[in-house]
């Protein structure tokens, strides 16, 4: 059946235009789909029905693969049996109708009060890249907005006198947060000097977190700050730059916040967006009473 690989890969490059990690993925899937039929004494693809299809996916699931994995077999496997179709090779499509597999949300990684305490201890130090990234995790935490927010910020966005935030999500819809005394605090002292000696001759830059060379810090240049401090503090999580986002939401919850007022803060449309936080939340209290009432 191996013979059918080729023109479909043929075809694949001259008439989709797919890249060459597209391509190399779509005759892996295939491949290993034919060596499963084969072993089934299956000659023809012609004999291939729906139930082979599932028994494949099965054992794949069987074998620990995600469901990401098996998602993106059913796709080569759907282009494979189309093209035959399309060709005349196989008289009817056993990939039709075939579903995805709804991957499972994993919930949000949420780190410790006292985990967060170290992370945002660990700039230390007067230069002006310690007093930046204290700043920039401290803000974070304060407020929960996204990475993105945080590094879109302009000097006038927060208001570290009235202590508040402005920030615009991806659809431009901006939203007002309260910032606390230590984020302002934070900010004031970066901002106050810091920041100037990090512009360089970049004077009109509005950025309030700068690079190196004087820039709009990026996402991967906050990625790759937040993930050193997390090695100085010690935090065996494999934590994300949303990490603090999320511990935001769940400890604010945890401390008696009203959901749709973490809601508005995290900028979240729908509430059920939020209420995952609520559910950590409560588990989270429920082990602080066990671990801490005397008649648990």
């Amino acid at each position: 059946m191996k013979s059918h690989l080729q023109p479909f890969m043929q075809y694949l490059t001259e008439d989709k235009g797919l890249s060459p990690s597209t391509l190399e993925s779509y005759g892996r899937d295939v491949t290993q789909f034919l060596e499963f039929a084969a072993g089934r004494g299956i000659a023809s693809p012609d004999e291939i029905r729906r139930t082979h299809l599932l028994q494949y996916h099965a054992q794949l699931r069987g074998a620990g693969r995600a469901a990401a994995t098996v998602n993106r077999s059913t796709v080569s496997l759907r282009a494979f049996f189309h093209f035959l179709l399309k060709t005349r090779q196989i008289n009817q499509d056993p990939t039709l109708d075939m579903d995805k597999i709804k991957p499972s949300k994993k919930p949000p990684m949420i780190l410790s009060i006292g985990e967060v305490e170290r992370l945002l201890a660990a700039p230390g130090g007067n230069s002006p890249q310690g007093m930046r990234d204290k700043a920039m995790l401290e803000l974070l935490y304060a407020t929960g907005i996204r990475v993105s927010e945080l590094i879109s910020l302009d000097v006038g966005d927060v208001q570290t006198g009235l202590k508040f935030a402005r920030c615009s999500s991806a659809s431009g819809k901006e939203r007002i947060i309260p910032i606390g005394t230590i984020a302002a605090d934070s900010v004031a002292r970066y901002t106050d000097g810091m920041r100037d000696k990090l512009l360089r001759s970049s004077l009109d830059e509005p950025a309030l977190f700068l690079n190196s060379l004087g820039g709009r810090l990026t996402r991967q240049g906050f990625w790759k700050i937040i993930k050193k401090y997390a090695r100085e503090a010690q935090i065996e999580q494999d934590i994300t730059p949303h990490t603090l986002r999320h511990s935001f939401a769940a400890h604010l919850l945890e401390g008696g916040a009203d959901l749709r007022s973490v809601q508005q803060m995290l900028g979240h449309a729908d509430i059920s967006t939020t209420q995952i936080y609520s559910g950590i939340a409560r588990k989270n209290m429920k082990e602080v009473y066990e671990n801490h009432h005397p008649r648990a």
